[in-house]
């Protein structure tokens, strides 16, 4: 039986949470501006992207910036350093300068299960950062062409079952939560699905409107306009919470898959030995541009809910999914070199 991917995390103490960040708000309401620092920032911010351009770490990423520049006064600058699975960009930012000014917005399946999947990723994700705030929170989706004949995931499972190996599914790389749901799904339902990785979800979607591959699995911000322009069809969705575009699909557990309740998160991540107090401004500015009305408003209708937490908590999930998702690799017996 496959628990839960994620659990609820235990709140922060008063103490450290009134050390490490200024008070957040609820969700919609009016967040206070980050105290200002005598040293930081002064210069351009960049944040690093470790995938390509189009898909939904991307989106974020810009998403973001754009608030976080004015916010902090200083320009934040995306930078896409895709390759690996997130692998390239994300160890980039490990080998940094501590000081604030080079940032990462990764996800799960980079810093909680490519470390487990991966023989050498370039950094430990425990050891050589310092999380700052979580951005989001999703299920991930699964989605097929309009065209496509496969109108429920039914279909999509009884024609693997008629035709071992031959029916694909795509994903934004290997090891990704995406390649692990598809794995789930084929063992539960003892299946030969054939696996397509990409290097991130733009080129995947590309090609899955082109009838390349079958179906692909993926965060909901990197499909949502495609489904809500009625050129993709959800087959279903990992988790319960449901919001934006993705409101009425299905999830997997109502349609007979079970224990495979998984969530999707992003995140941002600055090198290890960055100094608390600006690690504190930037979590606080995060939680202000995270609750702006684009921001807010976007991000949800994208399927996802903002979260904005402080460091600590971050920090607690990170090392509790690294956890969890490294005894899911080792029973799939999954590896990448």
């Amino acid at each position: 039986m496959i628990p839960h991917a994620t659990r609820a995390p235990r709140r922060t103490a008063a103490a450290m949470a009134a050390a490490l960040l200024l008070p957040l708000c609820a969700p919609g309401a009016h967040a206070e501006a980050p105290a200002p620092l005598n040293d930081y920032p002064r210069q351009a911010i960049t944040l690093v992207s470790p995938f390509p351009p189009g898909g939904g770490n991307d989106g974020v990423a810009r998403l973001l910036a754009n608030e976080l520049g004015r916010i902090t006064g200083q320009s934040v600058v995306v930078e896409n350093r895709s390759g690996a699975g997130g692998n390239m960009g994300t160890a980039a930012v490990a080998r940094a300068k501590p000081d604030g000014y080079t940032l990462v917005l990764s996800q799960n399946s980079v810093m909680a299960v490519n470390p487990a999947i991966y023989k050498n990723t370039g950094f430990d994700a425990l050891k050589d950062f310092a999380p700052v705030s979580q951005i989001t929170s999703a299920p991930l989706a699964l989605v097929v062409r309009n065209e496509s004949p496969y109108r429920t995931l039914a279909d999509y499972l009884n024609d693997a079952k008629a035709r071992p190996g031959a029916v694909t599914y795509a994903t934004p790389g290997n090891g990704t939560l995406s390649h692990l749901t598809g794995v789930l799904l084929a063992r539960q339902k003892d299946l030969s699905l054939v696996h397509v990785p990409y290097r991130g979800a733009g080129p995947a979607v590309n090609d899955l409107l082109g009838g390349t591959v079958d179906m692909l699995i993926t965060s909901p911000p990197s499909v949502e306009s495609l489904v809500t322009g009625g050129k993709l069809r959800v087959l279903g969705v990992t988790h319960e919470s449901r919001i934006g575009a993705f409101e009425k699909a299905p999830t997997l557990a109502g349609q007979g898959i079970k224990d495979v309740s998984i969530e999707g998160w992003y995140g941002v991540f600055a090198p290890a030995g960055t100094p608390p107090e600006r690690i504190a401004y930037l979590a606080s500015a995060i939680s202000q541009a995270a609750r702006t009305p684009a921001v807010l408003d976007k991000i949800r209708q994208d399927g996802a809910e903002v979260v904005a937490s402080d460091p600590a908590t971050f920090a607690r999930k990170l090392h509790e999914e690294t956890t969890y998702w490294a005894g899911v690799v080792k029973s799939a017996k999954l590896a990448v070199d």
